[in-house]
């Protein structure tokens, strides 16, 4: 393969990779809105039955934590390639099982046992996915284009939430007594195929040029997480902060879709619908954002997309409260697919970017890691504070503001890296091209 074939290559494997196991793990966020609050928790209230149904999904997020730590350590001293293949065949088999358990009628508290139990398989595995997928990519593309290439992975993460929510849509529209009895089940019965078709693909992988060089001069870190905390905690603190952004796309996804149904009584096809029109809005834009910050650097896009959610999300709920689809699209649209990519095309290359090659995958997928657990707890945070009536909207979307406000506080204090030689990258003193 040609040098300039090997960047794409990377690229697409990335995206499909990325697309598979996302969708894996968004069918149960849709499920855990829609369907888990019935199915496992029917004893308690309707209002607490989904607070508990929430807080499976995000319980998947304390399992991230801990799987960045094991999987950024066996990328970083073996490989990312290893990675990639591990979490794909682990996020496959955990969401096959989810789609087999008994129902709480069935089994009892064992179902909700079990439930848990799996959805922290599913965050392990999805710890190293990104981490491993933007390191791949990053260390393989051309200097000035490293953002548009490590977009690619956020790309394939929308296009993962399209076909979950897509798959949905049927799924959705049927009958409630088949719905809750097996057609929930038929979306993580098809992860099979997924883990399948992306296994075959990531095994084609070659290792990068940055983590073959290490190889070769013996300077592959023996301890990666000694050395990452020793010399660039910082930066993983500030990678954490940063990605708190992520709440912005969990709640959109799980309680802005809860919201609507189960409180404000809104038909589930055209909410689906809205997640559907706005990812595939940003599987367009995300590599659009990506090819901007490679001219005119990281950080005025990422603040810029930050600043406009903190205020967009206030528009979106307002809008479920009144009812009105007609700005329920377009303000969902227009935050989520436009606005929120500009921050999900620029951080695979920013933060990577804040790390040397023989502590990138570790620094990426811990810093990233317990951020994305802060937010995958902010669904369930903001109906706790906010409350579960009509009105629920505003604090919630206050909420947001606020976590919004703590990202753009951590990334301003970032350097800017875009003109960075990726092999001064993470460097105390880097030399500017």
């Amino acid at each position: 393969m040609t040098v300039q074939g090997k960047p794409r290559k990377a690229a697409i494997a990335a995206w499909i990779g990325s697309a598979l196991e996302y969708y894996d793990f968004f069918i149960y966020g849709t499920a855990a809105a829609l369907v888990f609050s019935k199915i496992f928790f029917p004893s308690s209230s309707p209002a607490t039955g989904t607070l508990l149904a929430l807080a499976t999904f995000g319980v998947g997020y304390l399992a991230r934590p801990v799987g960045a730590f094991v999987l950024g350590h066996v990328g970083d001293k073996f490989g990312r390639k290893k990675v990639l293949v591990t979490t794909l065949v682990m996020m496959g088999a955990s969401t096959f099982l989810v789609g087999c358990l008994p129902t709480y009628d069935q089994v009892g508290l064992l179902a909700p046992i079990m439930l848990v139990v799996l959805r922290l398989l599913q965050g392990f595995s999805v710890s190293g996915e990104q981490a491993g997928a933007n390191s791949m990519t990053l260390e393989h593309a051309p200097e000035q284009r490293r953002a548009y290439y490590t977009s690619f992975t956020l790309n394939g993460t929308q296009a993962g939430q399209i076909i979950a929510t897509a798959i949905f849509l049927p799924i959705a529209a049927l009958p409630e007594e088949d719905l809750l009895s097996w057609g929930w089940r038929v979306p993580f019965w098809l992860s099979i195929a997924v883990a399948v078709v992306g296994l075959v693909i990531r095994r084609t992988l070659e290792e990068t040029p940055a983590f073959e060089q290490e190889v070769a001069t013996d300077t592959v870190a023996k301890m990666p997480l000694a050395v990452l905390f020793r010399e660039q905690w910082r930066d993983v603190l500030r990678v954490v902060v940063a990605a708190v952004i992520a709440s912005v796309s969990t709640i959109f996804t799980v309680h802005g879709l809860s919201y609507a149904v189960n409180t404000m009584g809104l038909e589930r096809g055209p909410m689906l619908w809205v997640g559907v029109l706005a990812n595939v809005a940003a599987v367009i834009t995300i590599p659009l954002w990506g090819r901007l910050s490679d001219r005119v650097g990281r950080k005025p896009i990422f603040v810029g997309g930050s600043l406009g959610c903190a205020a967009l999300m206030f528009a979106y709920l307002w809008s479920i409260s009144i009812g009105s689809y007609a700005l329920i699209f377009v303000t969902g649209i227009v935050m989520f697919g436009i606005v929120h990519s500009a921050t999900s095309g620029v951080w695979p290359s920013f933060y990577g970017e804040m790390f040397t090659t023989r502590v990138r995958l570790s620094g990426m997928a811990i810093g990233t890691q317990i951020g994305f657990a802060i937010a995958g707890f902010a669904p369930t945070v903001a109906t706790a504070v906010a409350g579960t009536g009509q009105e629920s909207w505003l604090g919630v979307s206050l909420i947001t503001a606020v976590l919004c406000l703590v990202n753009v506080a951590a990334v301003a204090t970032a350097k800017e890296t875009y003109k960075v030689p990726t092999e001064q990258l993470g460097r105390k003193a880097p030399v500017t091209a």
